[in-house]
Formats: C-alpha cells, sequence, structure tokens
C-alpha cells in the first residue's frame, strides 16, 4: 500500500482535497503510528501500565473515537480496548475484548462462544498480564478524560477481584495526554488543514463574495457553511462575522462572543472579522482574521488601521514567548499580561489548546471572563509536541474613528522542543476587500 503522506503534504490546493477512500488510508497510517510509536511513551510517562477504555456504541467515550479506524463510525454493542504495555520487553498489545479486531490495529480477544461473558473475559486477560497500574477514562475537571459512563464502571468495579480493583486508578494524565500529543505524521496534515482554512477565509473575504451594500454578514457566513460542505469537509462550530464601524461603539466582550449576531448589511469602511474552524482527517482548525471593505477612492487599507492590527501580533509574540516546557497555563497567562500591559497595551487571552478536538484537553490559558487564571486547566503543564489556538485580542483607540477598537486573532500554534511555531503563518496585515 502506498503511503500517501509524501503525496499529501504538497497539495495546496481546494481541487486537491483527498477524496475519502484516500483519506481513510492517511487516517490509519496516522493512527497505527500514534498506537506503535507514541502510545507507549505516553504510557511509560504516565506510569500506567494498562489502559482500559470502555464505550458503548453512540454513547462514545472521546477517547475511543480517536482511536476508531477509518471505517469504524462508531464503537459497536459494547466495545473494550485493553493496551498493556510491557517496558521490560519494550512491547505493547493492543486488545479489544469485542467480536471483532478493531481495525488493523487492535486484535479481537474475546470468542464469545467460549466465553459468554464479556467482564469475564476482560477479567482473565487482566489476570493473564498482572499490570501494576489499570488507568480507566474518569476525571473531575477534564472532560474529554471523564469517558467512562458509571454503568459501566460500575459493571468493571464488580468483575475485578478484591486484589485487583485496588489498582484501578484515573488514567487522566494519559488520556490527555494521548488527546493533546500531535506527531511528525500529524503535523504534515495540520500545515495543509490550516492552508484548506486560510484560503476559504481569503476567497470569504474578497469581491467573490462580498459585494458592499449588498452582501450581509450572514450571507457570508452561510457561504462558509456551503463552501466547507461543498468541499467535503466539516465545520466543528458555527462560524461567525462581524463588523466594527466608525460611527458605532465598540461592543463589549459578552456581545463579542454571542453567536447571536444582528445581520448586518456589508458596507465600504467597515473592518470586518471572522471566527471560522473545520474538520478533516481528525484534526479540527479554529481561526479569526480580520479583514477592511475599502471605500471610494481608497486603494489599500488605511494605515491607521494595519498599525492597530500590528499591535494584535505583538500581544501574540510578547504571549507565545513565554511558553516554556513545564510551566502552567496561568503562569505563562499573568506573565504575558503584564508584560502587554507594561508596553501600554490593553491585551486580553484566552487560548485553548486544539487538535483532534477544537477545544481540546491540555493546557489552557486564560478565557475571556477569567483572566486572572483558570483554575485547574490553566493549573496543567505546557507539554511538548502540542498545539493550540492562540485566541487573544488588545484594544486599540484610534484618533481616526475617535471610538476604540478590538483586534481579535486566531491562529493554530506548534511547541515543541525547538519552541513555538505557528503551524502555517499568521494573518499579519489586515486584508484588502476590493
Amino acid at each position: 500500500m502506498v503511503c500517501l503522506l509524501g503525496l499529501f503534504t504538497m497539495q495546496t490546493t481546494f481541487s486537491q482535497i483527498l477524496p475519502e477512500r484516500d483519506r481513510a488510508q492517511l487516517r490509519d497510517e496516522i493512527l497505527a503510528d500514534r498506537f506503535n510509536n507514541l502510545l507507549p511513551q505516553l504510557m511509560d510517562a504516565s506510569e500506567i501500565d494498562m489502559w482500559l477504555v470502555i464505550s458503548r456504541e453512540y454513547n462514545e467515550d472521546p477517547v475511543i473515537k480517536t482511536m476508531l479506524p477509518a471505517t469504524w463510525l462508531n464503537a459497536r454493542r459494547r466495545t473494550i480496548l485493553v493496551f498493556y504495555r510491557d517496558k521490560e520487553v519494550n512491547s505493547i498489545e493492543k486488545l479489544a475484548v469485542a467480536r471483532y479486531d478493531v481495525g488493523e490495529n487492535i486484535t479481537s480477544a474475546w470468542d464469545k462462544e467460549k466465553q459468554p461473558n464479556q467482564w469475564a473475559r476482560l477479567v482473565e486477560i487482566i489476570k493473564e498480564r498482572n499490570p501494576s497500574k489499570i488507568g480507566v477514562n474518569y476525571s473531575e475537571y477534564f472532560g474529554l478524560a471523564d469517558g467512562l459512563v458509571k454503568t459501566d464502571y460500575e459493571e468493571l468495579m464488580k468483575a475485578l477481584p478484591d486484589h485487583l480493583d485496588k489498582k484501578v486508578v484515573s488514567a487522566e494524565k494519559l488520556a490527555i495526554a494521548w488527546i493533546e500529543t500531535r506527531t511528525e505524521k500529524e503535523m504534515k496534515l495540520y500545515e495543509e488543514l490550516v492552508t484548506i482554512t486560510h484560503n476559504i477565509i481569503d476567497e470569504a473575504f474578497s469581491s467573490k463574495v462580498i459585494t458592499p451594500g449588498t452582501t450581509t454578514t450572514e450571507d457570508v457566513v452561510w457561504w462558509m457553511r456551503q463552501k466547507v460542505t461543498d468541499l467535503g469537509l466539516e465545520t466543528w462550530f458555527h462560524p461567525t462575522i462581524d463588523i466594527q464601524r466608525k460611527n458605532e461603539a465598540l461592543k463589549s466582550h459578552i456581545e463579542s462572543f454571542s453567536k447571536g449576531k444582528p445581520d448586518n448589511v456589508i458596507l465600504p469602511g467597515d473592518l470586518l472579522h471572522c471566527d471560522f474552524g473545520i474538520t478533516y482527517i481528525g484534526l479540527n482548525s479554529d481561526c479569526q482574521q480580520h479583514a477592511y471593505v475599502l471605500k471610494e477612492g481608497e486603494t489599500e487599507v488605511p494605515d491607521f488601521l494595519q498599525e492597530a492590527f500590528k499591535l494584535g501580533n505583538r500581544v501574540q509574540d510578547i504571549f507565545t514567548h513565554n511558553f516554556e516546557y513545564g510551566k502552567t497555563g496561568n503562569e505563562v497567562l499573568l506573565k504575558s499580561l503584564q508584560e502587554g500591559k507594561e508596553e501600554g497595551l490593553r491585551p486580553a487571552i484566552y487560548t485553548h489548546p486544539l487538535g483532534t478536538y477544537g477545544h481540546s484537553a491540555g493546557t489552557t490559558f486564560g478565557m475571556w471572563d477569567s483572566q486572572g487564571g483558570v483554575p485547574v486547566n490553566g493549573d496543567y503543564p505546557l507539554h511538548y509536541n502540542t498545539v493550540y489556538a492562540i485566541e487573544l485580542n488588545t484594544t486599540v483607540h484610534l484618533d481616526e474613528w475617535n471610538k476604540d477598537i478590538r483586534i481579535m486573532l486566531e491562529e493554530a500554534g506548534f511547541y515543541g522542543k525547538n519552541g513555538f511555531r505557528y503551524v502555517n503563518q499568521r494573518q499579519e496585515k489586515i486584508k484588502a476587500v476590493r
């Protein structure tokens, strides 16, 4: 079978988005790499040598949804996955207490005719391997690591003998690490995903879509939704388009983040802003950019608006410069806000993990209404090979408009051993709608 990753990295246009069959192959290539090369490292780091992931059909654990092969859109009946790590011999077993193999990576280890009771078969597997710790997915504060439902937990604990049930621990750190950690193969895919996202925004913020005086913000929103559908992709949240104008007061954060925005006709002189993200082969993008609708006689975006935009870029630079392995989200947040204010900026930072979920598991750097820090989720430390939606804003006073505006930015960024980088560039100038 031909590996698709080399081919994939050369693709740049809409027309070259992979067809479904090739997407499935690429997804399974990435998944095999994660199981065989990443998972053993994560299990060693968490000191959990057996990980149970248990789900029932249409009520899937968020973790198991990231483990299913391309041809499995859901779990089947009750699906129990068992990952056993033997560090001494450097092996990783991937078993399913299920009637079927789960794709090519996870082997069925249950013959119902020989052992009718699924839970009893699970106990047999556990006894044969005698793990030190049995991790299961429950967590008080991280929803994506809390996928084991009450019924399955109770059934598991009832089935385990006393000497084994004492080994059951929360797999919170392992589950978070699995969800947040990106591989080299995934990052090649991510670059393409962000390119596609940027290309859609570029087209949306152009005369191909916008006719000033006629086109509304909702027209653009639904054009974006339709474009994504036509490309065979999915949006993971409903996009928004909003407007800042010379003669209108700056909206509050509550109003700015509300999905119930008014449907406004786009006019010359409007400063446009979008919030948009898509899903492609198991990964998600999340992007906010700005455009300006040229007035009659204008050939470029006014300098005062471009200078205001640079201040948004400056907040990004201050923030990402403070990324350091092991620092918590709250530490990075507070240091960045302080440094920004010392430069005379008026920043707000509300950055979240990004990856297999749009609002993913991992380090949280503020929320728009929690600029003093986020309990627990903001105390989670920064790890290598993780992706974040670098989401923030700065308020800028425009003498030319005699009012404040808000530069709101969001771009996918990667943090690894070589430091921080944007997955595929960032916006550094306001786009012109001509």
